[in-house]
């Protein structure tokens, strides 16, 4: 990875407008930051913008290393996305459970 301190929003804004964005992590009302993850044919970027730390142009070597960032923005962000194999569940797998389930159900009907 290679990165270069950019000192003006109007310097990203060009390099974003000639290049396609993969996508855009964080807010600057909320987060005070923003990463825009996109690419310039085979080049593979990251744009800060901050408006309260120093700006810059990161280029990633390949796609696993860009992907990496582009998840890790979000993590700090809390963009993730949701994993329901961290989440544990407690299931009633009786079958009296299930039973007055659905004698609660008919009895709601009448």
């Amino acid at each position: 990875m290679e990165e270069v301190e950019i000192t003006s929003w109007i310097t990203l804004d060009a390099i974003k407008k000639a290049a396609d964005v993969v996508e855009s992590v964080g807010n600057l009302q909320a987060d005070h930051s923003m990463s825009v993850f996109c690419t310039i044919e085979d080049d593979l970027l990251e744009l800060l913008y901050s408006d309260s730390a120093t700006n810059y142009l990161r280029r990633y070597e390949d796609r696993d290393e860009f992907e990496e960032a582009l998840e890790e923005r979000k993590e700090d962000v809390g963009e993730s996305p949701y994993d329901e194999d961290d989440v544990e569940f407690e299931e009633d797998k009786s079958d009296e459970g299930k039973e007055e389930r659905e004698a609660e159900d008919e009895s709601d009907s009448l």
